[in-house]
């Protein structure tokens, strides 16, 4: 019996190297139409539906990860580009932060601690394995600094990963119920948390919400990786 003609055509379509990209590309923008569908919506995060969507589509055709990288990893490259345009937001309001200074050494400091302490004594009431517990410590940093930490300490890169994906959709999704919740609608402060916590994902959230934001959230994701890609190789 021969295959459906629509096997065929999937076999064809996987052989060509551009179909993962095209298909990450696809699924980024369905999952910003839905987000603005949703009218901007948290929960509606387009990482999070885009993730969803590609995982799907990995599952139901049994494709290694190695080979959807292998396509979409030009997708990959341009986070470089992505994190020195972030730098040049930074530079554009230098003499405001310069003003803060101490402010923004202080609240990053304690932001670090307090994320790290909760995820260690977490981990210990848990009774997580060594192992597992250095792999989540770096949780908050950007996914590039945290696997290099996570891997320096005998950590697991690869759940390292997976632990700042989710922890920056998590952060994203509620930083701004959250903080509407309570009323705080100091943005300098709202996109620090943002940018501390939940990294590059909860930065671009911060810029969806307001520019002001964005700015300062960029600020803490720069600032937390150099200071845990540092301070945590030392003490572990």
């Amino acid at each position: 019996m021969s295959p459906p003609p629509i096997f065929d055509l999937w076999v064809f379509l996987k052989a060509k190297p551009l179909l993962w990209l095209v298909l990450t590309l696809g699924a980024w923008l369905m999952a910003r139409r839905l987000q603005d569908a949703s009218d901007g919506a948290a929960w509606a995060n387009p990482v999070a539906g885009a993730s969803v969507m590609l995982g799907l589509i990995l599952w139901m055709t049994d494709t290694p990860y190695e080979e959807f990288f292998a396509g979409a990893q030009f997708v990959h490259f341009l986070l470089g580009p992505a994190t020195i345009a972030l730098g040049v937001t930074i530079i554009e309001h230098g003499g405001t932060i310069r003003r803060q200074l101490v402010p923004i050494m202080g609240a990053l400091v304690v932001g670090v601690v307090v994320s790290v302490g909760t995820t260690w004594a977490l981990c210990h009431l848990a009774g997580l394995t060594g192992e597992i517990t250095l792999s989540l410590l770096p949780k908050s940093a950007t996914a590039p600094v945290a696997m290099a930490v996570s891997e320096r300490v005998g950590g697991i890169p690869s759940i390292s990963m997976c632990a700042v994906l989710l922890t920056g959709i998590t952060g994203a999704v509620i930083v701004t119920p959250l903080f509407n919740l309570f009323r705080f609608r100091n943005w300098p402060a709202r996109g620090f948390a943002a940018g501390l916590t939940a990294h590059g994902i909860g930065t671009a959230r911060a810029y969806q919400v307001s520019n002001e934001a964005g700015v300062y959230a960029a600020l803490a994701l720069a600032l937390a990786a150099l200071l845990q890609g540092i301070v945590l190789p030392l003490i572990l």
